[in-house]
C-alpha cells in the first residue's frame, strides 16, 4: 500500500514495516530508528541546557521524540520541506500526531535554509539536519548548499556559545569535517553501529561545537 503527495511517498511494506521516500530517494523506514535517536541524545548528552534546537527535518518523528522527552527543552523548531509529512501525521496514517500538538514544537513548512536565515544571532543552542542521507547522497540535488561553507557559517552565527550543529550521515564524510573545521572549535565524527537486512553496518554523526564564550572558532 502506497500513499503520495508532492515528492513524498509513504509506502506499508509486505514486512509490515512504513518506508518514508522523497523524490523517489529512500528517507528512512520504522525498521531501524536507532541513528535518529542518537542523533538527539549524543545532542542533548553534550548541552549542559539546551533549550532551543532546531530541528531539519522531521523524517519519521523519532528524532524529535527523543528531543521532547527531555524536560529541559523549552522550544523545538522543526522545518520540513514535504507539508504531506505532517498532514500524515495528523491524519493518523503515520505515529506522532502528539508531537505536533506538544506546546513546545514550533512546526515550519519550510527549507531549513530559510529558517536559519530568519533566525537572529545565537538563538539556537542546537541544529540537527537529517533533511539527506548525507552530503553524498542528496534527496535534493540543491541541498549540496547546506553542506558547504557559507550555510555552515550561517548555522555557526545563530548558535549560541557553547552550541552544537550535528549532522546525520550514512557514509562518513571527510569533505564536510573539513569545512566545519574552518567554523566551529572542535569537530567529531562518530561510527553509529547498526544492522540493516541481517548486516552489520555504521552511519555516522558529524558534531561541531562552539567555542564557549564564542560561537565560532576561533
Amino acid at each position: 500500500m502506497e500513499w503520495r503527495a508532492g515528492d513524498a511517498a509513504l509506502r506499508r511494506r509486505a514486512d509490515g514495516a512504513l518506508e518514508l521516500r522523497v523524490g523517489g530517494v529512500f528517507v528512512m523506514d520504522d525498521v531501524e530508528t536507532s541513528s535518529e535517536r542518537l542523533l538527539a541524545r549524543t545532542m542533548l548528552d553534550g548541552l549542559p541546557d539546551p533549550r532551543h534546537v532546531l530541528v531539519g527535518g522531521l523524517g519519521l518523528g523519532y528524532t524529535l521524540r527523543e528531543i521532547l522527552g527531555d524536560p529541559r527543552i523549552k522550544r523545538v523548531t522543526v522545518a520540513e520541506l514535504e507539508p504531506a509529512i505532517p498532514a500524515w501525521m495528523h491524519d493518523g496514517m503515520l505515529p506522532g500526531a502528539d508531537l505536533l500538538t506538544d506546546p513546545r514544537v514550533d512546526l515550519r513548512i519550510a527549507d531549513v535554509r530559510e529558517v536559519v536565515d530568519a533566525t537572529e544571532r545565537d538563538d539556537l543552542d542546537a541544529i540537527l539536519l537529517d533533511v539527506d542521507n548525507g552530503p553524498g547522497y542528496l534527496v535534493h540535488e540543491d541541498n549540496a548548499e547546506l553542506y558547504e561553507r557559507p550555510f555552515l557559517q550561517r548555522c555557526a552565527d545563530v548558535l549560541a556559545p557553547g552550541g552544537q550543529l550535528c549532522v546525520w550521515s550514512m557514509a562518513e564524510a571527510p569533505e564536510l569535517e573539513s569545512a566545519m573545521q574552518e567554523r566551529f572549535g572542535r569537530v567529531e565524527t562518530q561510527p553509529i553501529p547498526v544492522r540493516l537486512q541481517g548486516r552489520a553496518e555504521s552511519y555516522w554523526l558529524v558534531r561541531g561545537h562552539g567555542v564557549a564564550g564564542d560561537s565560532l572558532a576561533p
